[in-house]
């Protein structure tokens, strides 16, 4: 695997003429296929607004969420499946990140580059994007970490071995580092990211496969593929973990300022938490 803090091959690249920020993909231990309905779920700028993303490139957005374009709308089949959507910091925009690292960009999201062209020992699981949205990471299964526009490379797991698969990331407030979450439930934390603790080495009734940032509290949240949320340095909203669901849970996205998240389920169901409101779903 290439890891460099700037790569600049080019993958395709949308800009919808019409026209935050995280991204929760599937694991590892959950692959996207074409019966899954959605993959991931990102806020929209309020605690009532966000979408939600199918792997063919779909884009379903809900509440006061744009709806800025789509793989489907632009008659775009992708390489290899879709596996996160993350917004813009101000929610005017978007990006797709396929499982190769292709990178689609719609509404006032920028393209700053991608790893479409590039061999990876492992796919793409997961992507953040920096707080200006000027810059994003991606990050493989192995954990290599990839670093486009003002993002920076702080480090990465790509050349430890790991007891499993990196999952998700999210990035700190000021864009100054970012986690990594494997499926143990495993935190690595690199730049001016905080470990406040992880589930590895704990067992777990299902594995991890996403990760969310609680920007009031500077803390995380991780979450199972049974719904089960586990809080670290941040409030716990409630969970499904106890709950008999129709389909796994595949990603995770908080509200804009921290007050509760949203899940999304495989076959397009969402749940919501603390102020996180319902505004649809894509079941």
């Amino acid at each position: 695997m290439v890891r460099a803090a700037r790569v600049s091959l080019l993958s395709v690249l949308i800009l919808c003429p019409v026209a935050a920020a995280l991204v929760t993909s599937p694991s590892a231990a959950i692959e996207p296929t074409p019966q899954a309905r959605v993959i991931g779920v990102a806020a929209s700028g309020s605690s009532s607004s966000y979408w939600m993303a199918r792997p063919d490139g779909e884009v379903l957005a809900f509440g006061n969420a744009g709806q800025f374009g789509s793989l489907q709308s632009a008659g775009i089949t992708p390489t290899a499946p879709i596996v996160g959507i993350v917004a813009t910091p101000d929610a005017k925009g978007y990006w797709l990140v396929a499982a190769d690292g292709g990178i689609f960009a719609f509404g006032d999201a920028g393209f700053y580059g991608s790893t479409g062209n590039i061999h990876l020992n492992q796919p793409v699981v997961g992507m953040a994007a920096t707080p200006d949205g000027g810059g994003y990471w991606l990050v493989a299964a192995d954990g290599g970490i990839f670093a486009f526009g003002d993002a920076g490379f702080y480090g990465s797991t790509g050349s430890i071995h790991l007891n499993q698969p990196v999952v998700g990331m999210a990035a700190t407030a000021d864009g100054g580092g970012y986690w990594l979450v494997a499926a143990d439930g495993g935190i690595f934390a690199f730049g001016d990211a905080g470990f406040l603790g992880s589930m590895g080495g704990t067992p777990l009734n299902k594995p991890i496969v996403a990760m969310a940032p609680d920007a009031s509290t500077g803390g995380y949240w991780e979450v199972a593929s049974d719904g089960g949320i586990f809080s670290f340095g941040a409030p716990f909203y409630g969970s499904t973990g106890g709950d008999v669901l129709n389909a796994p849970i595949v990603g995770m996205a908080s509200t804009p300022h921290g007050g509760g998240y949203w899940l999304a389920a495989q076959d397009g169901g969402l749940f919501n938490f603390g102020d996180a409101q319902f505004s649809g779903s894509g079941a």
